[in-house]
């Protein structure tokens, strides 16, 4: 089997439903694998060493800081190769394909590879709502990229060329509903402190651009930046969930869909909006 010169980094905690499954999507490409393991305790670690991998554990305190020192660890040459994946996220086989087509037609004049990721929700693929287009950055020359230092919504940014490759990165989300709204509470908190910090500049190079006619993910962040911050808090949930479910056509989803529509705007963005009026109130008190 022909191997790319790619070093494979993912982080996991608790992992042990799925990590066998991205350690599998990646092997047609690469086994240089380095799992960033968070302390689990169920097993995870042994899983991922019974595919030799290298396993370092390391405190998680957010993700832009676990990735990027995942990264420093992995003490890559500049001109590396480097594969980001969540311990849930699985490289479809025409994903894996298209990667390997770039790699053996020798022209590689990119510096860094979009994916396109789709959402899977209660064990269903989640394909229509707010959440498409969604593409992500993971594949880049090391020397070149880095995660963006923020507290949620954090995207890997590369000084040079990008390219979209077709087929999917599967983000399988296998958990719980009382894993996944423990998840999105924790998530809200860091979402309204990065918004209640958001008047902090920070250097240019070191964030996604908002861009209205860059890549999606630049839109995304502009329309974020201009319309949505705008918008009243406590309205935007319902602003939200009439654009993910009906003008997305997140309906198309059927009662998943409906099940995800309402748990992200009304539990998710909701709390997000709860929270920063906490966060507003606070900072008043503290003024006074």
């Amino acid at each position: 089997m022909n191997q790319l010169p790619i070093k494979v980094i993912v982080l996991t905690f608790n992992s042990e439903d799925s990590i066998a499954q991205v350690l599998d999507s990646c092997l047609q490409l690469s086994t240089d694998f380095l799992v960033v393991d968070s302390f689990s305790t169920d097993k995870t670690v042994d899983i991922a060493r019974s595919y030799n991998c290298e396993v370092v554990q390391h405190e998680f305190e957010n993700y832009s800081r676990q990735r990027n020192w995942a990264q420093n660890y992995a003490s890559l040459d500049d001109s590396q190769w480097v594969l980001h994946l969540d311990s849930d996220e699985i490289l479809s086989d025409q994903l894996a394909i298209s990667i390997q087509k770039e790699f053996h037609s020798k022209l590689q004049n990119v510096d860094g590879y979009l994916f396109r990721r789709l959402p899977h929700f209660l064990g269903q693929p989640i394909k229509y709502g707010h959440l498409h287009p969604n593409w992500h950055l993971r594949l880049f020359r090391s020397g070149k990229g880095k995660c963006e230092d923020r507290l949620y919504d954090q995207h890997f940014i590369v000084n040079g060329s990008t390219k979209q490759l077709s087929g999917w990165l599967l983000d399988l989300q296998i958990t719980s509903i009382d894993r996944w709204t423990a998840t999105h509470n924790r998530w809200s908190s860091l979402e309204a402190q990065e918004i209640f910090n958001r008047t902090k500049r920070q250097p240019k190079d070191s964030t996604l651009q908002a861009k209205l006619w860059g890549d999606s993910r630049m839109q995304k962040r502009w329309l974020k930046n201009n319309v949505w911050y705008r918008l009243p808090l406590l309205l935007r949930p319902f602003i939200f969930f009439v654009y993910s479910y009906f003008i997305k056509l997140g309906f198309l989803d059927g009662r998943i869909g409906l099940i995800h529509s309402v748990l992200q705007a009304f539990w998710f963005r909701f709390l997000v909006d709860v929270k920063i009026l906490e966060l507003n109130k606070k900072s008043r008190w503290t003024n006074l």
